[in-house]
């Protein structure tokens, strides 16, 4: 399995393995017992601060790691539910109820593609103060159901979450968009989520920052390389760019590439920001017993494509081109379900 794009990582870890930088390999304040146990390996991603050369190296590269002291969301850090309660206004926020700790996305608007798809969890809009209710009567009824807030900052937020916003250290990640020439800022997500809840492995097609404001989660990466090992289900399914694999029960008969899976994970804490390349794989999970987890994404469109492509293709770029043969299929075909036999067809018995 190649495993191209992440020499910079090995060799931040190679660097501290032999004392030669102040490179941390984990933060504070959480203990083994709060993770989940898998099986397959990981590497730690590096945690740097954000003026190391290093870590500015493996941005370059669109390689994960943790910048440790940008202040990006400083003044979020305040920021609980009793402040938000008061001050994030009253808008609809969208939230997912779930029977047990996995989340798995899902797109509405293709459940129309297939008509035996069950979500595992539903999602209603819902003021603040309700769901902070919701939340209250589980943790007292003790219930194994779940709540997960996945809401786009917008204005319809109070005016102190505004003032909070406007501190955020703007001038540092705007010269990161502008250094790297990404597109423009899409979204700020606010992720608030219970302790244990889990957002199984899935990429994105944009590029990442990840600020964690409370509480800590654990993130494992896997490069756009490893697309074979994961399993996407199709372009064309409500859960499409996510990993067909259950992490904690892998069938290795239907999935037998996933035996081969390298992780790169790190725990980020209150103020830590981790950087999630493109087309990275993101398994995302709040620590168990670990209380309530709050972060905030920033969303970049990717940079343009250039107008000469050099070849070999990256990876991401092939993931890209799947992407778009799938797509197209579906339309030319009339019916997504025939997108894949058609590929087996054109595949077996000439090209394996």
């Amino acid at each position: 399995m190649a495993e191209a794009g992440v020499s910079a990582a090995e060799a931040v870890a190679e660097t501290e393995r032999q004392g030669g930088g102040e490179a941390e390999l984990r933060c504070p304040g959480w203990s083994e017992s709060q993770l989940r146990s898998y099986q397959f390996q990981t590497r730690q991603i590096p945690r740097l601060q954000h003026g190391d050369p290093r870590a500015e190296e493996l941005i370059d590269k669109e390689e994960p790691v943790v910048l440790t002291d940008t202040n990006l969301v400083h003044p979020a850090l305040k920021w609980d539910l009793d402040y938000l309660e008061e001050n994030i206004g009253n808008g609809d926020f969208s939230v997912y109820s779930a029977n047990n700790h996995k989340f798995l996305y899902y797109d509405e608007k293709k459940m129309v593609n297939f008509k035996n798809f069950k979500p595992k969890s539903s999602r209603e809009e819902i003021k603040f103060p309700e769901f902070v209710n919701k939340l209250k009567d589980i943790q007292q009824r003790e219930s194994d159901d779940r709540l997960y807030l996945q809401q786009t900052l917008n204005d319809t937020v109070g005016r102190k979450i505004v003032v909070d916003f406007l501190g955020f250290n703007w001038n540092w990640i705007n010269k990161q968009q502008a250094k790297h020439g990404w597109g423009q800022l899409t979204s700020n997500l606010l992720l608030i989520g219970m302790e244990g809840n889990v957002t199984p492995a899935h990429y994105d097609e944009q590029q990442n920052f990840f600020a964690q404001i409370k509480g800590y989660k654990r993130c494992i990466l896997f490069p756009p390389e490893q697309f074979e090992c994961l399993y996407p289900y199709p372009v064309h399914h409500p859960c499409d760019r996510q990993s067909q694999v259950d992490f904690e029960n892998p069938d290795f008969e239907r999935f037998p590439n996933f035996r081969n899976v390298l992780g790169y994970e790190t725990v980020v804490g209150p103020g830590d920001v981790l950087y999630i390349p493109m087309y990275w794989w993101h398994h995302i999970e709040s620590l168990m017993d670990g209380g309530i987890t709050i972060t905030v994404n920033f969303w970049y469109k990717g940079a343009p494509t250039p107008k000469r492509i050099e070849y070999p293709l990256k990876a991401h770029q092939k993931v890209a081109i799947m992407r778009n043969i799938e797509k197209m299929l579906g339309e030319a075909l009339g019916n997504p379900q025939e997108v894949g036999p058609l590929l087996n067809t054109m595949v077996k018995g000439r090209y394996d």
